[in-house]
This record gives structure tokens, sequence and C-alpha cells, in this order.
């Protein structure tokens, strides 16, 4: 697989690169199969061949994170800058002891809602079979309060009868 990456050249302490189109697995200041352009940081000299870059891509070949950017700069490539960032390991340390704080933070969550959906549940049925027992109260009161009237009834019937 080809790749579009930067090579550097230049002195020590004072660095120039190449946008080089090379095999992905060679070494990175082994020959390159084409020079595309060069770039100089110190003095913010770019110089690179869109139209062979553009090819190049077209058929295929990748770019790495770098020379994207670099590129999306110049307005010689489209799409939406990469951003990479070096993380210490004290900071990835920090940030893996921070997710799995997170993760037991969330599992206790779940837990604490779970136990109380739980309770929830059990007052609910409480709820309902007290509400139940007040139903039932009140149906024996109602039907008490028939069988009083429909006695009486009865009776005023048998004092009519009598009279």
């Amino acid at each position: 697989m080809l790749k579009i990456r930067l090579q550097r050249t230049g002195k020590k302490n004072e660095p120039h690169f190449r946008l080089v189109l090379t095999e992905k697995t060679s070494a990175p200041k082994s020959k390159a199969l084409e020079i595309l352009g060069h770039y100089n940081p110190r003095k913010k000299d770019k110089a690179f061949k869109k139209d062979r870059i553009l090819y190049w891509v077209s058929v295929g070949a990748q770019m790495s994170d770098t020379a994207f950017n670099l590129l999306h700069n110049e307005n010689i490539v489209e799409g939406q800058k990469i951003v990479k960032k070096k993380i210490s390991k004290k900071k990835r340390e920090e940030i893996k002891k921070q997710e799995a704080e997170a993760v037991e933070a969330k599992e206790k969550q779940e837990a604490a809602d779970k136990i109380e959906t739980e309770k929830t549940e059990e007052v609910k049925e409480e709820a309902a079979k007290e509400v139940e027992k007040e139903d039932s109260k009140t149906e024996e009161k109602a039907s008490e309060k028939e069988e009083t009237v429909s006695e009486e009834k009865a009776e005023k019937t048998e004092e009519d009868t009598k009279k």
C-alpha cells in the first residue's frame, strides 16, 4: 500500500521535510517513489505538487495524519482535520482510573435504582392490598346496611300486615 508522508531532511536542529510517496512498510528515510513537495517549518516555506498529490490519492494512496492536516491547511485536500494528541502514561492511567470509577458508579446507581424499583413495586402491592381491604370493608358495610334496611322493610310489612 502506498502512503503519502513527510520525510525529514536537513541538519540537526534545522528541520526540513519532503512530502513523499513511499511504500507503507518502508523505512522513513528510504528512497521515495516520488517527491510530491517540500515544507520548511522555520521559514513557513511550502511547495506541493497539487495535481500529483490528487492523482495518487485518487489511485488509492493513503496519507499520514500530519501530511493530511498540512495539505488540508493548503486547501489541497478536503475533509475534517485529524486531531492527534499525545497523552503521557500518567494521564492515560488517570483516564483509565476515571473510566473504571465511572463504570463502578454506574453499576452502583443501577443497583440502587433496581432496589428502588423493587421497593416501589412492594409499596404499590401493599397499597393495592389496602385498597382491596378498604373496598371489602365498604362492601361489607354496604351489605350490612342493605340487610338492616331489608329487615326494617320486612318488619314494616309485617306490622302493616298485622294492622
